[in-house]
């Protein structure tokens, strides 16, 4: 009896052990290098407010009276890693959006998924913002956005902006530092992204409600606006990439959130977190979303969704206050002015 407990005993120490080499194994084929614009990209509209550089390496995407710009990648993606690094355009851009995000609207128009990076201009002298979304099966109703200030100015130098998107979880970085993490739970249903994906990069008018929503928009003495993309990272699973791949990406290091990567994310967001729909009790009416976490601090939050840990006028952006005569949209209970209260999908 006790030889044949041993020699379970060893069997299953041998399977796990396999099974650990093979995810090792898996992991280590993946490429996270950037690849060339024309070795994964075409061009999507914008004519030659699209300018390649000479080595074909980055891209600069430019807004003007004419049109905005932007590129997509050559194949749609069932999970993946996708980076770009980028540097956005100075002086007043107030109105103008630069995005970087996953999306199948061509493909399932009543019903896509999305995940995103947008980001927003401001007026000269405040400072730029960055939103991510989550969307699935057409759920922009039931939005998953959040917004924040970056601890850095992006106008300076590239910056790079990723998102990590398994079967299990999406997680946003910048520069390698995780921001946001959103779990995938049963509750979710379709509101989690599922169906295959392609990846786009954009510059266009958002003066609808990108700044304070929509009260300053884009001033056109400023163009043409430029934002330049570098380090295009597509390591992806092809539609037809198969279960194979799917372990790839799940056991890649981009995919995995370590102790220390959720420490790093959780400081990031004490600092820079300036809206999550996690605490918006106004937009949606009581509703807590099943994946938010309820380790937050919900008492560092307006009932609104604003963060009333982070002063974001201490770096030179100005954040408008509710006042007793402001008119209060009757739809979402927020007060009309308030510079969230626009938020939407592309």
């Amino acid at each position: 009896m006790a030889t044949t407990g041993a020699a379970a005993l060893v069997a299953l120490m041998t399977t796990v052990v396999s099974w650990a080499a093979v995810l090792a194994a898996a992991a280590a084929l993946l490429d996270t290098s950037p690849v060339p614009f024309q070795a994964g990209y075409v061009p999507l509209f914008g004519g030659d407010n699209l300018v390649r550089s000479p080595d074909g390496r980055s891209v600069r995407l430019k807004l003007d009276r004419r049109t905005g710009s932007g590129f997509v990648s050559k194949t749609a993606y069932h999970h993946g890693y996708f980076s770009a690094s980028i540097k956005l355009p100075d002086d007043h851009t107030a109105g103008v959006v630069v995005a970087f995000y996953l999306s199948n609207g061509d493909v399932y128009p009543g019903s896509h998924d999305e995940v995103d990076f947008e980001l927003l201009g401001n007026r000269l002298g405040h400072e730029w913002r960055v939103q991510t979304n989550v969307y699935g099966n057409g759920s922009t109703s039931r939005g998953r956005e959040e917004r924040y200030l970056l601890p850095f100015d992006p106008t300076l130098r590239p910056h790079a902006y990723a998102v990590a998107w398994t079967p299990t979880a999406v997680v946003f970085y910048v520069d390698g530092a995780p921001i946001r993490e959103v779990v995938r739970v049963p509750a979710m249903g379709g509101d989690f992204p599922s169906k295959p994906m392609s990846v786009y990069a954009t510059i266009w008018d958002g003066s609808a409600w990108a700044t304070d929503g929509g009260r300053y928009r884009v001033d056109y003495a400023h163009a043409p606006f430029a934002a330049d993309f570098s380090g295009l990272v597509l390591t992806g699973c092809p539609v037809a990439g198969g279960a194979r791949c799917a372990v790839e990406v799940m056991t890649g290091e981009f995919a995995v959130m370590t102790p220390a990567k959720r420490a790093a994310m959780r400081r990031f967001r004490r600092r820079n977190l300036l809206y999550t729909v996690c605490h918006d009790k106004i937009r949606y009416k009581g509703t807590v979303f099943p994946e938010c976490d309820d380790t937050d601090d919900g008492g560092d939050f307006h009932r609104w969704g604003e963060s009333k840990r982070v002063s974001a006028s201490r770096r030179g952006y100005s954040q408008q206050k509710p006042r007793k005569d402001m008119v209060v949209d009757a739809s979402s209970g927020r007060p009309s002015t308030w510079p969230i209260g626009s938020l939407r999908a592309d």
